[in-house]
C-alpha cells in the first residue's frame, strides 16, 4: 500500500521541487520590487515585504530613457513577428500544399536552420550590417528578429496547414473562389491556433533577445536604438546599483510575455503540439 502511494505521489514531488525551483528567482524579482531599500540591502533575507513600496517602479519609470527604450522593444517585436507570420504562412502552405523540385531539401534546411544557435552568427550579422552602415538601427534587428523565429513558424503552420483536408479547399473552388479566395476563407480560419503558437514564441524571442542589439547598438544617449534588456543590464543610479529599481522594471518588462502567455495558452500550447506532429 504505501509502495503503491509512493509510486503514484514521486512524480508530483519532483514536479514540484522543479516548480519551485524555476518560480524562485522570478518570485524573488517581484518581491524586491516592492520592497524598502532596507529590506533589500539587508543581511537577513525578507521573504515577504510587509511594508511593499512602489518607489521603485516610480524610480523605474522616470527614469531616463525607459519609455524610449520600451518603444523600441515593443516597435521591433511587432514588426519583427508581423513580417515573420506573413513570410511563413505563405512559405508553410507552399512546402504543405505543393510539390516541386528540392521542397525535401528546403524542409530539411529549415529544420537546421532552427537548431542552430544564433549566437555564433553574431559575428557575421554585425560585419554585414556595418559594412551596409546600419549601426545602431532598429531595421536589421527587425530583420534578423524575423530570421530568427521564421524556420520555427513555417515548421509549425506547416503541420497545421497539411492537417487542413485538400477537399475543403477544392469544394470552395468548385463553388467559384479562385485559389487565394479559398485559402482565405477556408484555410486561414484553421490556422489560427498556430499562428497564435507562433505568434508567442516570435515575442518572447524577440522581446527577450539581447547579445544582438548589444553588438550591433552600442550608442547611448537621446535617440539610441537599444532596446530593454539592454538598457536594464545597465541601468544605475547616481549611487551604484539601483537593484530595487532594476527589480521593478524587470517586473515590468516580464509581464507582456505572461500576459500574452496567459491569454493564448491553450491555443498556444494546442498549436505547439499539434503543428510539431501532424503533416
Amino acid at each position: 500500500m504505501r509502495r503503491s502511494l509512493f509510486g503514484r505521489s514521486w512524480p508530483n514531488v519532483i514536479a514540484l521541487v522543479l516548480l519551485v525551483f524555476f518560480a524562485f528567482p522570478v518570485y524573488w524579482m517581484v518581491v524586491t520590487a516592492f520592497k524598502p531599500n532596507k529590506d533589500i540591502i539587508s543581511k537577513t533575507p525578507v521573504f515577504i515585504p510587509f511594508h511593499a513600496t512602489l518607489e521603485h517602479f516610480s524610480t523605474a519609470f522616470n527614469a531616463a530613457q525607459f519609455w524610449e527604450m520600451t518603444g523600441n522593444s515593443i516597435l521591433v517585436t511587432v514588426v519583427s513577428v508581423a513580417a515573420s507570420l506573413v513570410i511563413a504562412t505563405l512559405a508553410a502552405f507552399a512546402v504543405a500544399r505543393m510539390r516541386f523540385r528540392g521542397r525535401k531539401g528546403f524542409i530539411l534546411v529549415i529544420m537546421l536552420a532552427q537548431m542552430a544557435p544564433w549566437e555564433v552568427m553574431v559575428i557575421s550579422t554585425y560585419l554585414i550590417v556595418r559594412d551596409n552602415d546600419m549601426l545602431n538601427s532598429l531595421v536589421p534587428l527587425m530583420v534578423f528578429y524575423m530570421m530568427m523565429v521564421l524556420p520555427f513558424t513555417i515548421w509549425t503552420l506547416r503541420g497545421f496547414i497539411a492537417a487542413v483536408p485538400k477537399e475543403l479547399e477544392e469544394s470552395a473552388m468548385v463553388d467559384g473562389c479562385t485559389r487565394p479566395q479559398a485559402f482565405v476563407k477556408v484555410v486561414f480560419p484553421l490556422l489560427v491556433p498556430g499562428l497564435m503558437s507562433t505568434s508567442l514564441f516570435g515575442f518572447i524571442t524577440a522581446w527577450n533577445e539581447f547579445p544582438l542589439v548589444l553588438v550591433l547598438n552600442k550608442a547611448t544617449g537621446p535617440g539610441t536604438a537599444q532596446t530593454l534588456p539592454v538598457w536594464l543590464s545597465s541601468f544605475q543610479s547616481n549611487f551604484g546599483d539601483d537593484w530595487g529599481a532594476t527589480m521593478a522594471a524587470s517586473t515590468f518588462f516580464a509581464l507582456p510575455v505572461l500576459v500574452l502567455f496567459l491569454v493564448f495558452q491553450r491555443k498556444a500550447v494546442g498549436g505547439q503540439t499539434a503543428g510539431a506532429v501532424k503533416g
